[in-house]
């Protein structure tokens, strides 16, 4: 099925108030072919809009909200750290079972296309807790039967957080000064812009294409720019 006409397309976010997810909303919000963007939040949304429906509840009842999938495009921008989690089980929980939760719902409700923040690195066998569980959620959704799985791998994230990371800040501008020297090879490690990764979720789900596909940072970088 492909849907082509002016607000004919719907989209859940999940993951609505963090540094990608937020601004995927703002950009579908701004999308004329969007009829309806629909956000999953567990305390106020802070955007207020006439296309966007917010469902006030606690991302552990995913499973309860299956009325919510009923849309094109599934935006999964849920992600945690250790720190903030506090034990690589509630880290699980977060960055696997409920991005799992979310393609199973997404395929069981006709869903046309879902797209997945993990991060660079991310593999299955690494002996790094953090990319092992990326790597792990990758490919359990490789297996769900939606048309399109698009995994999005960015490098680290340039954008203002609701809480300030201070090993992210300094490592920000470290990794800005020596992006100048990345090239080849090491462009996919340049920091990227949230904004840059929302637009390039945007313009994947638009564009239809169906498979599993994974997306590197320096491709991110290109796409969010088209």
């Amino acid at each position: 099925m492909t849907l082509t006409r002016p607000n004919e397309r719907t989209a859940l976010v999940l993951g609505a108030t963090g540094l990608i997810g937020s601004a995927v909303v703002s950009h579908l919000l701004d999308d004329p072919d969007y009829g309806e963007i629909r956000v999953l939040a567990r305390r106020a949304y802070p955007m207020q809009h006439p296309k966007l429906r917010v469902t006030a509840a606690d991302p552990l009842t995913l499973s309860e909200q299956g009325h919510l999938f009923r849309v094109s495009d599934v935006f999964c921008c849920l992600g945690t750290t250790i720190r903030k989690a506090g034990s690589q089980d509630a880290f699980r929980l977060v960055d696997y079972t409920l991005p799992l939760e979310a393609g199973k719902l997404t395929g069981e409700n006709g869903g046309l296309n879902f797209l997945l923040i993990t991060s660079i690195g991310a593999n299955p066998r690494s002996k790094v807790f953090y990319t092992r569980v990326k790597g792990e959620i990758e490919e359990a959704v490789s297996k769900l039967p939606v048309p399109g799985i698009h995994i999005f791998r960015p490098s680290m994230l340039l954008g203002k957080r609701e809480e300030v990371r201070l090993g992210e800040v300094f490592g920000g501008v470290a990794m800005r000064i020596g992006a100048v020297f990345m090239g080849g090879k090491w462009k996919k490690y340049r920091p990227i812009k949230a904004e840059t990764v929302a637009r390039a979720l945007v313009w994947v789900a638009k564009e239809g294409v169906g498979g599993f596909r994974i997306y590197e940072s320096d491709t991110i970088e290109d796409l969010g720019h088209r």
